[in-house]
């Protein structure tokens, strides 16, 4: 399995409109290979809050799969040349390997 987590710190205020662009249905979600997104926020950031997005594949060929696929590659175009908005302070993307899954309660039938 592969995590990429990407953390996007913004101006107190302005959290919503990452949560929305990073919550909105779009062609990521019909990769073979994704296994889940989580959207979610710190707001105790005394001037900024930061929303962190995860993203879960099935393996890093899944991923590398999306990464040189059309729509991904088209979405880059689309935005080639904009500024990124004031508001948007830093982001941070990384990339993990998981080692180990400990799976709780909730999954056990």
């Amino acid at each position: 399995m592969l995590i990429q987590t990407r953390s996007i710190v913004v101006e107190k205020g302005h959290s919503a409109q990452i949560i929305e662009r990073f919550s909105a249905p779009g062609p990521l979600e019909e990769m073979p290979g994704l296994i889940d997104i989580s959207v979610a926020l710190n707001k105790k950031g005394k001037d900024n809050e930061e929303v962190l997005i995860v993203i879960r594949w099935e393996s890093e060929d899944a991923w590398k799969n999306w990464e040189k696929s059309d729509a991904h590659l088209q979405g880059h175009r689309n935005s080639r040349g904009q500024e990124k908005p004031a508001y948007i302070l830093s982001t941070a993307v990384n990339m993990y390997e998981v080692q180990k899954v400990k799976e709780g309660k909730v999954y056990e039938k």
